[in-house]
């Protein structure tokens, strides 16, 4: 054999392995996930229904997959303080960045928005659904939508709606609501949501869309008068509550959402993985009934659903800030 065709084949041989090694490290990390703690970055506080939602996955991944997850908490500037944590981290599934309905209106809001939720992030799943209900302080003579519409224009910018902070879901669904009626209303945010809840009772506010578990006692004692929910169809938790389609105001279907992304960059293995690990979780019966406490229905499904989801959150919601010509405080 002649001297120099050793030479010739070894630098092919060795391509071929090089380009097998590269290939390997997906599927091993893939097979191994999770090899350390899973961190899932939530953008509001604590207590409030993302943060719960995301607690209640925590613990149930820790005990049904044997996982060690925990729940760090990053509010702020409409959800991007959180994203951009978790873009800080290397794109290895073990920072989660959990998204709600306020994020999709971060883009319009923001006039530097820090990162591009459909590009810089992948789709893990959607955790839950839910809706709000409209409610109004017992003074406010309205029993139903349309009185409470025919209040407002009665008395343009005079009525004010309440929320737990600028481009939280009441905020966005009363600005919603405005276009929709073409009543006039001025938005009161809060940093404090039970302050927000505070001085509705006390009549500072007269209505606010809201989640369902924070006012489920107020609204059955008599301190807060429901009006409609915003979902489809009526909530179990509150049955006699007439939904906002049944009041004769369709477009004012607004459903609440939360759900987990990823750094883009992530394996397939990985966030295929996480999908069916969450999807699994949220099958459970303990799950449902903790979800249900909240006033949330779980979702899940596969990411590009909840990725079909956000691309249209973010038209939606994009649209309705920019109709409204509400900006952000700086």
């Amino acid at each position: 054999m002649p001297a120099g065709r050793p030479f010739r084949i070894v630098p092919q041989l060795g391509l071929f392995l090089l380009m097998s090694l590269a290939a390997m490290p997906s599927e091993v990390v893939g097979q191994s996930y999770p090899a350390r703690p899973i961190r899932i970055v939530v953008p509001t506080a604590t207590s409030t229904p993302p943060d719960i939602i995301s607690r209640v996955i925590a613990s149930e991944l820790t005990e049904s997959e044997g996982w060690t997850v925990f729940v760090e908490n990053r509010p702020g500037a409409v959800m991007t303080i959180a994203g951009l944590d978790v873009l800080k981290q290397p794109a290895d599934g073990y920072s989660i960045y959990a998204v709600a309905l306020p994020i999709s209106a971060a883009p319009a809001f923001l006039p530097h928005m820090p990162f591009a939720l459909e590009k810089d992030f992948t789709p893990v799943v959607r955790i839950s659904s839910s809706y709000n209900v409209l409610v109004v302080n017992p003074s406010v003579p309205a029993k139903s939508v349309a009185e409470l519409v025919t209040l407002i224009k009665s008395q343009p910018d005079k009525l004010t709606f309440s929320s737990g902070g600028f481009g939280t879901p009441a905020h966005l669904i009363g600005e919603m609501f405005k276009l929709e009626t073409g009543g006039r209303a001025t938005h009161v945010p809060y940093q404090q949501f039970p302050q927000a809840i505070a001085d509705l009772l006390n009549g500072t506010n007269q209505y606010m869309f809201i989640t369902t578990l924070p006012v489920v006692d107020l609204i059955a004692t008599g301190k807060l008068r429901a009006l409609a929910v915003t979902g489809p169809k009526r909530l179990a938790t509150m049955s006699n509550v007439p939904t906002i389609i049944e009041q004769g105001f369709p477009n004012l279907v607004v459903e609440d959402w939360v759900g987990f992304t990823v750094k883009s960059g992530t394996s397939n293995e990985i966030v295929v993985r996480l999908n069916e690990a969450i999807n699994k979780a949220l099958a459970k019966p303990k799950v449902r009934d903790v979800l249900a406490k909240v006033g949330a229905e779980p979702a899940g499904g596969t990411p590009a659903d909840f990725g079909k989801l956000l691309n249209t959150q973010i038209a939606h919601w994009g649209k309705v800030v920019k109709e409204s010509g509400i900006k952000m405080r700086q």
